[in-house]
């Protein structure tokens, strides 16, 4: 085949990609969640549109996944057996860099946006974000203590999916709510919004946004932090101190 023909078979391959080619445009609510000491917990909303070069959509329209993943940190997994009477923790295993906060919102089932190999390969979903395990007493790999991490991480309301908190407002627009727990780690969280279409990818972005302290509470963190000595015996005084003006309050003559 010559190259021109070539280039015309190529061309008119990508044609009608180019012209169903779709970008997508976010935006959070905020990018920076302070912890007072009344903080219980934040609602943060995603706001998307997508957008087609020819204006058109696709027939079955399209599907968002929003992943958020918070700060990474090593975490040991451990199990206990029985030894007679006793119960022992007799073998673990290490995650390294393992996110400790994962939310994942659809606007319906994972397993009806995308099939398994293709989740898998985008990281979509819970298990793709976990990284592989590293064995501390056995050689083995484990998919108990997988399972187990998950549902720790699902009972302190630090790992969840929702297949039904992304709402299309119309046809390109659509609203996620990412709701964080009182517990929240402190850190940068990263957010990604995916569009897919008959089951494939047609457009990403990347978010992020920040959960820190602020005013006396982050005062406070750092001076435990940095001067740990002086705050441990600042502590104790005002505890002997608190102590002696309730003696004095409570007391009875």
């Amino acid at each position: 085949m010559s190259a021109i023909r070539k280039a015309f078979l190529l061309a008119a391959i990508l044609a009608p990609l180019e012209a169903a080619a779709q970008s997508l445009v976010t935006a959070l609510s905020t990018d920076r969640v302070p912890i007072l000491s009344n903080f219980t917990g934040e609602r943060i909303a995603v706001f998307g549109v997508i957008q087609t070069d020819a204006g058109a959509r696709p027939k079955d329209g399209w599907d968002v996944v929003v992943s958020v993943r918070g700060p990474r940190g090593a975490v040991t997994v451990r199990r206990k057996d029985s030894v007679g009477p006793m119960w022992l923790n007799l073998d673990a295993r290490n995650y390294i860099a393992i996110p400790s906060f994962i939310s994942i919102l659809s606007n319906r089932p994972l397993e009806l946006i995308a099939q398994a190999e293709v989740r898998e390969d985008l990281r979509i979903g819970i298990d793709p974000l976990i990284p592989p395990q590293t064995a501390v007493r056995s050689a083995a790999n484990d998919p108990q203590f997988r399972a187990g991490l998950q549902r720790l991480r699902s009972q302190q309301g630090l790992f969840f999916q929702r297949p039904d908190h992304v709402r299309f407002i119309s046809p390109g627009v659509f609203q996620a709510q990412i709701d964080l727990p009182g517990i929240a780690p402190l850190g940068n969280y990263d957010v990604e919004v995916a569009v897919f279409s008959g089951g494939a990818l047609v457009a990403k972005n990347q978010l992020g946004f920040t959960v820190i302290k602020t005013a006396a509470e982050q005062w406070v963190a750092e001076a435990a932090h940095k001067n740990s000595l002086l705050y441990g015996i600042a502590t104790a005084m005002l505890a002997v101190l608190v102590g002696w003006l309730a003696s004095l309050i409570f007391r009875r003559d």
